[in-house]
């Protein structure tokens, strides 16, 4: 008679090893039949001889196949089933059917036999060995609570746990051999891995090695490499999932392709791999992954067709995914065989785009100069893109000329003209735009770049608001361009510097993150739409979120330095640290030293006229605004671009207190007003200065025109012109609206209001120390205390320091507090 089901689930409560174990613990007379069910490694030899053990503890002997005829006397304990014969399995399966018996049987998943899968059948659910977790992997590490090594041990035991898969065989073999805390693979433990593969076959080796050098573990591909039929490999995938060899998706786990790797002579790596590259190829598929592990063996590397092909393809693919390798694998091609000249347009590509700038130039010039060189198209577009990331536009836009009458590329036409406009040089750039069209059929490209002409030529002679859409579109349409297409710029960038002049803050944001997301203009692009994002909290006055932003300009070429040079001195400025100034204005007289001036760098160049008026140091900015006047003049002035520089130069004007000059650049700003919305409210604010520098401050008129400032997009300039006009105002009540109206524009929540005080604690203060007081709850500093009340700032510090003695205070914070609450703020 069988046992039913349920009499096992109430033995094994959880079908778990634990649950089994402490049923059998608990009673280890009673009758019970289970199966144990775990790959190769998961510990099921391990579990049976420790429930052997509480056998015998318990005085019932442990039997084996060998005793089936006297299986009534003791328990049965069973390893490896799925190696039995079918006899062996049917008698099992009929034991397990007899009333009262003590049978344990521990199998692989599979593969099964009919014989085994009855076996399976009779003993019911199995109890199923799981893979360890991170937890129980740490439990492992011996010390690493002890030595407070805690936090690596953490991130090292998840390390081991990826590598394993948590195979407990792996686990134990990585932590016998390996140093706690290194994240590499010990030789010897890799070597115990040498029996576990010869258990494959030969067959099953050709698989391996094809799966841990990049095949698909797919039967008939591992068919094809291995020389076999695909009922052979398909035996293999499973013996190996069997073996606990395989994970997700049936891929290699890492220490298995590890070990694979060590294991499997050069020879042979190279011959599977040399199949599967001649299968891929014949099939279009990528080749990348397979010979990109073969750049570091020599053998790989002489010369042989297949391979050199092979490098070659690799090389154009690694250009878009993993570009610090794409010049070694097109060197590795030459060396493999590949004409050299054949493929140093491409290796030029591929050091652009792995950012050795030097190096792009040198070959791409070396292919433009030579007329029999295959691909001097895309040497002129790799010149192009780096002397415009060096910041010498002009140069950039003369070649793309040039190559517009003789090597025709997509979008020659259409950047020489945006490089021409940006230099200053606008009716050739027309004539040009007018002259053809762009080379090729209408691609992405083509019209991208088309459309990136006609917003620039806008923004010069039109509408900003036409220019903006147009630049946008043209951005949208560049989205699925490659990564690995070089280009001068990006619609995308182009399209956020004018949104930054008009004031459309929310479309510059916008189409700078689809640019980053989408990688549009590929690595060496990467940075500017980066950098020009880091420029819209800086012009909201959020210093914190732009130095999050700002990314590392150690590597930066030209343009992009001088980008991040303006952000630095603009975050300094903001931040009034005069030091952090300092050091930004040495960057950027070298980088201004490098870039030429054109309309796209007028943006940072009218922060560091700003930076520089606050050193008192404008000597060397000068001709720089003396260039970009010119430029400017060149252009007829456009509003869109001419508005921003100018108001720039009425902020330095007001910092040197030079009226003269502010009332100037305040008329040529007016002169601007009708262009567009931030035109208007830059034309607005710069007479409200010269109103506030006179002494002259209309609160509500000054609210507005800030709050004007800050809807048309300059939140910081309008919450500096409120706070500037409140220390100009001899009213209190104005001054501290208008200090709260500053620092809502800045976004920061309203002071606290004080509750006037009854006490005699106000009248401890002279009327002198309760001004100083005042304004110092205000939020002014003592240099602006000093100026406001026509006294030093060390005289506001010694008014300060009596005060916080008489009121018993022993911090500025508590001072603070005692401050509100003995001085009201009028209702």
């Amino acid at each position: 008679m069988n046992h039913s089901t349920t009499s096992r689930a109430a033995l094994v409560p959880d079908g778990h090893a634990s649950g089994l174990r402490s049923a059998i613990e608990s009673s280890p007379g009673s009758p019970i039949t289970a199966g144990i069910q775990g790959a190769g490694g998961f510990g099921k030899t391990a579990l049976l001889e420790a429930i052997a053990a509480v056998y015998r503890e318990a005085g019932v002997p442990v039997l084996g196949v060998r005793d089936l005829d006297r299986a009534d006397e003791g328990a049965v304990l069973v390893d490896d089933a799925h190696r039995l014969d079918d006899e062996l399995l049917l008698r099992l399966a009929d034991l397990a059917r007899r009333p009262g018996t003590r049978l344990l049987v521990a199998y692989r998943p599979g593969p099964r036999s009919a014989a085994l899968g009855e076996l399976i059948d009779e003993l019911g659910a199995p109890v199923l060995l799981a893979a360890l977790g991170v937890e129980e992997i740490a439990e492992r590490v011996e010390g690493s609570a002890q030595d407070g090594t805690q936090d690596w041990a953490l991130d090292w035991v998840g390390w081991v746990q990826t590598q394993t898969g948590g195979v407990p065989r792996y686990v134990a073999r990585l932590l016998a051999e390996a140093e706690p805390g290194r994240a590499a693979y010990p030789a010897r433990t890799l070597d115990h891995f040498q029996h576990d593969l010869d258990q494959l076959g030969e067959t099953g080796w050709e698989c391996a090695t094809a799966m841990a050098v990049g095949a698909t573990p797919h039967p008939d591909l591992l068919a094809v490499v291995a020389g076999t039929d695909s009922t052979a490999t398909a035996a293999v995938l499973a013996a190996m999932r069997s073996g606990a060899m395989l994970g997700a998706e049936d891929a290699l786990l890492p220490i298995v392709r590890a070990a694979v790797l060590r294991l499997t002579s050069w020879e042979r790596r190279l011959r599977v791999t040399r199949r599967l590259v001649e299968l891929q190829m014949s099939r279009g598929g990528p080749v990348l992954p397979l010979v990109a592990p073969l750049l570091e063996a020599p053998m790989a590397l002489l010369p042989e067709a297949t391979l050199a092909k092979a490098f070659e393809r690799a090389g154009d693919e690694a250009v878009q995914v993993a570009p610090h390798l794409a010049g070694k694998l097109l060197a590795a091609a030459v060396s493999a065989g590949v004409d050299a000249g054949s493929v140093v347009a491409r290796q030029a590509r591929a050091a652009a785009v792995a950012g050795d700038l030097d190096e792009a130039l040198r070959l791409a010039d070396r292919v433009i100069v030579d007329e029999s060189a295959p691909d001097r198209e895309l040497g002129v577009q790799v010149a192009a893109g780096v002397l415009a990331h060096r910041g010498l536009l002009e140069r950039s836009a003369e070649l793309c000329r040039w190559s517009s009458t003789s090597l025709r590329w997509p979008g020659d036409r259409a950047f020489a003209a945006v490089g021409l406009i940006g230099a200053g040089r606008l009716g050739e750039a027309e004539e040009l735009l007018r002259s053809g069209d762009d080379a090729g059929p209408p691609t992405s490209m083509t019209g991208a770049a088309t459309q990136m002409a006609v917003g620039v030529h806008e923004s010069v002679v039109g509408s900003a608001t036409t220019a903006l859409s147009t630049l946008v579109r043209a951005a949208s349409l560049a989205e699925p361009l490659g990564r690995g297409v070089l280009v001068p710029d990006t619609p995308a960038a182009v399209a956020a510097l004018v949104a930054l002049h008009c004031g459309e803050l929310d479309v510059a944001q916008s189409t700078l993150d689809r640019a980053v997301e989408t990688g549009t203009g590929g690595v060496l692009l990467h940075n500017r739409h980066r950098l020009l994002a880091a420029w819209l909290p800086l012009v909201k006055g959020d210093t914190v979120t732009a130095r999050a932003k700002l990314p590392d300009a150690s590597e930066m070429a030209a343009r992009d330095r001088l980008m991040a040079t303006a952000i630095e001195a603009g975050i300094a400025s903001r931040d009034n640290d005069m030091t952090a100034l300092a050091n930004a204005r040495a960057q950027a007289r070298q980088v201004a030293a490098e870039h030429s001036v054109d309309l796209f760098s007028l943006l940072p160049l009218g922060e560091l006229v700003v930076a520089a008026a606050r050193l008192r140091d404008q000597e060397w900015i000068t001709p720089y605004l003396d260039e970009a006047g010119a430029l400017l003049d060149r252009l007829g002035n456009p509003p869109l671009w001419t508005a921003m520089l100018l108001w720039k130069r009425l902020q330095a004007a007001i910092v040197l207190e030079e009226t003269g000059s502010a009332e100037g650049f305040a008329d040529r700003i007016g002169a601007l007003a009708h262009h567009n919305a931030l035109a208007g409210a830059m034309a607005e604010a710069a007479r409200m200065w010269l109103r506030v520098l006179g002494g002259e401050v209309d609160q509500d008129e000054v609210e507005r025109i800030a709050r004007g400032l800050h809807g048309a997009g300059l939140a910081w300039d309008g919450a500096r012109l409120a706070g500037q006009a409140a220390l100009r105002t001899h009213d209190r009540r104005a001054m501290l609206a208008l200090l709260e109206c500053a620092r809502a524009l800045q976004g920061k929540p309203p002071r606290p209001r004080a509750v006037k005080s009854s006490g005699v604690d106000s009248e401890l203060l002279s009327e002198r120390e309760k001004e100083v007081a005042e304004l110092v709850v205000a939020g002014l500093t003592y240099k602006q205390v000093g100026k406001r009340l026509f006294i030093s700032a060390k005289t506001v510090e010694h008014h300060i320091s009596r005060i916080k003695q008489r009121l018993g205070s022993t911090s500025r914070e508590e001072l603070l507090t005692r401050l509100r609450e003995l001085l009201a703020t009028p209702e």
